[in-house]
């Protein structure tokens, strides 16, 4: 039964989306960001809202897509600061190393936790997917499919595929 007001949409969901945008991002201030723009997103596409899949799911796949919209957003803002710079001394180019800020993580395991998720970050954007939707947020195959617009099978493989690479990345970091 899907809520009728938005607020209480918002208080469903709010950690849902916080959450995941947290798993993406790993900064808490981008995180609250994409989190108000999801729920701005929420607001207006609401009445236009299908009902084909759960509100959960469609929450889901607009976070999703906020997050990735972000980072593309922030690697052309970076890519655009590099190329400035090359052709201006004045504009020198911000080198911005990701700012690490993950609530709840203790500060002995944070630089652990920075590492798996630098190499989670280096994934195709659908195995990123994978991984944050499956083992982060714990979503059945099932559900992460109909978030994705895939299969189940194609998510299986997927996390498959992404294992694979972090684990060869994590091999040849120790040699």
């Amino acid at each position: 039964m899907m809520p009728e007001r938005f607020e209480d949409i918002y208080e469903q969901y709010k950690d849902m989306v916080y959450n995941v945008s947290l798993s993406y991002l790993q900064n808490a201030q981008d995180a609250e960001e994409v989190t108000q723009d999801v729920f701005v997103k929420v607001y207006q596409k609401l009445s236009s809202f299908s009902k084909r899949s759960s509100l959960k799911t469609w929450i889901y796949r607009i976070t999703t897509n906020a997050c990735l919209d972000f980072i593309k957003a922030k690697n052309r803002k970076k890519r655009f600061a590099f190329i400035s710079s090359l052709f201006n001394e004045d504009n020198r180019a911000r080198r911005e190393l990701l700012h690490f800020d993950h609530p709840g993580v203790q500060l002995e395991q944070k630089e652990a936790m920075k590492r798996i998720f630098d190499q989670i970050n280096l994934l195709p954007e659908n195995q990123k997917t994978a991984i944050i939707l499956c083992r982060l947020e714990k979503l059945s195959h099932k559900e992460a499919a109909e978030i994705m617009n895939v299969s189940p099978k194609a998510v299986e493989s997927l996390l498959q595929r992404a294992r694979k690479k972090l684990l060869l990345n994590i091999n040849k970091k120790n040699r």
